[in-house]
């Protein structure tokens, strides 16, 4: 299902621009052409979603939705939404490569509301008809997440829904049709905004397709609690009558962390989603393929079996693991949608019935190159010589320190890993990858994991730039100070993607 190429993860957020946050628009195109000119056929992102929780793309508000934040300013322009005067108000983002969601967040939703007033106010008959033609081709979702929104900013924005007026949270027919009539430019709005993001998305995947790249997107295997899709299905949630969460998801103590982590996202009650054909997943298999080419599925392992802590733990460290739907769910996804092409993460406590099921289905694996040298249970695993041709080879991901970081930091923020432990890594590396005095450290792993068997071969864009632990992206375990890294634009230069296409040409990969 996959041919042989290598390619970057970076999420739009990480994108230069000049309102706090990466977007969807010139920098994202130039990031494109910067693939192209670099042999790379795949750019793979993040969840794209509305965050909540800490700004984590894995904690958001829809299963379905684009992040509005991500709308580019600069083609709300181009579509006479928003004047150049308009942009230029923008507040004095400081100079650091981090994203300024505090600041971003305000200065592009007065844009986005001035936006939605002046489509109302003159949008042409074809733009009503496109968009009148995607709020009823996407009702099933959209409706509930407009409204959710709306009724969230009629809370104080930040009240979890359990804590809304009693009728709103428990979905009470009489007091939703009230909030609906009383919201009703507030819903049209949310609305506006996803077709605006769905517009510019798709637009850059033309882009992105016309040039040979392939867009690789993520979905994790939970929602948030604080969000459309538990506050819409709460018979598919193992809540309480109150809707408070019973059980909650994370993973047993591991490399990341001693006391496991507590992720907290409610856990789904599988019965229910039998009981109609897993009907809700193949919706959300089929939102997520219209906007990207490969699905990479965040902690697999947990459709074979998933980890339960008991509501009310401070640490994942107390639960137990709970039987998953198994082959039964993508079944019923193949029966809708045939055959997909998916990537499953089966990273972390993996047995031998998450494996039957990842191969079951044809679905290839990932390897980890800085894992290979330590005392991960599936080093093994992670040694190129070892790879098969079905796998995804990582330099690192989003959730590891940059290669540069990982080599030199010492295992600062891993609770795992003693001094002992990280000298004998290095030792085992040096050997394993004939390191010499003056080599570079990340363009040692990008080679290694471009030069392997492996069909596909991905690295984070900071170890192509060879930054260090600031650049990191996230640190499991950890709920502030993440997804937060940029890069500037003069970074990337002609001299990267000579090196990424000589390899890229001379492994086959282009």
């Amino acid at each position: 299902m996959f041919k042989r190429a290598s390619g970057i993860l970076l999420h739009p957020t990480s994108l230069p621009g000049p309102f706090g946050i990466g977007d969807l628009g010139p920098e994202a195109r130039r990031f494109a052409d910067f693939l192209a000119r670099a042999g790379q056929g795949i750019w793979q992102v993040l969840p794209l979603g509305p965050t909540g929780f800490g700004d984590s793309p894995y904690q958001c508000f829809s299963a379905f939705a684009g992040n509005p934040v991500l709308i580019s300013p600069e083609k709300l322009v181009e579509q006479e939404l928003l004047s150049a005067a308009d942009l230029d108000a923008h507040p004095a983002f400081p100079a650091a490569a981090r994203v300024e969601y505090e600041l971003a967040n305000r200065f592009k939703f007065v844009l986005l509301q001035r936006a939605a007033a002046n489509f109302r106010r003159q949008a042409s008959p074809e733009q009503r008809r496109a968009f009148e033609d995607f709020t009823r081709e996407n009702a099933d979702w959209l409706d509930d997440y407009a409204l959710f929104m709306a009724l969230k900013e009629a809370h104080g924005g930040e009240a979890v829904w359990i804590r809304w007026e009693p009728g709103a949270a428990l979905r009470q027919p009489e007091a939703l049709a009230r909030w609906r009539a009383r919201l009703a430019d507030a819903i049209e709005s949310w609305k506006l905004w996803q077709f605006l993001f769905t517009t510019q998305w798709n637009e850059l995947k033309q882009y992105c397709n016309r040039l040979g790249i392939q867009l690789m997107g993520d979905v994790p295997i939970y929602v948030a609690h604080d969000s459309a899709d538990v506050w819409g299905h709460r018979e598919l949630f193992c809540l309480d009558a109150n809707g408070e969460p019973e059980k909650l998801a994370g993973v047993p103590p591991d490399y990341f962390s001693a006391t496991g982590q507590l992720w907290g996202n409610p856990i789904y009650r599988w019965e229910e989603h039998a009981r109609d054909g897993y009907q809700w997943w193949v919706e959300r298999f089929k939102s997520v393929f219209s906007r990207i080419d490969i699905c990479r599925i965040d902690h697999f392992r947990g459709f074979a079996a998933h980890w339960e802590v008991p509501a009310g733990e401070t640490t994942a460290i107390n639960g137990r693991w709970v039987p998953g739907p198994g082959a039964a769910l993508f079944e019923a996804v193949e029966r809708s949608l045939g055959k997909l092409p998916i990537i499953a993460e089966n990273l972390g406590v993996i047995t031998e019935d998450v494996e039957a099921l990842r191969n079951r289905f044809g679905f290839p694996g990932m390897s980890i190159l800085q894992f290979a040298f330590g005392n991960d249970p599936q080093a093994p695993d992670f040694k190129p010589h070892n790879y098969p041709r079905n796998r995804v080879a990582y330099t690192g991901t989003h959730d590891n320190d940059t290669t540069v970081g990982w080599w030199t930091s010492g295992g600062e923020g891993n609770s795992t890993r003693t001094p002992e432990d990280i000298h004998r890594e290095r030792g085992f590396a040096r050997s394993y990858l004939d390191l010499h005095e003056g080599d570079e450290i990340n363009w040692v792993f990008i080679r290694t994991v471009m030069a392997s068997v492996a069909d596909l071969a991905i690295y984070p864009l900071q170890d192509v730039l060879g930054l260090g632990s600031e650049a990191r992206m996230n640190l499991p375990g950890t709920s502030s100070g993440n997804w937060r890294w940029r890069f500037a634009s003069e970074m990337l230069t002609k001299e990267h993607s000579r090196r990424l296409r000589e390899l890229a040409i001379a492994y086959d990969r282009l």
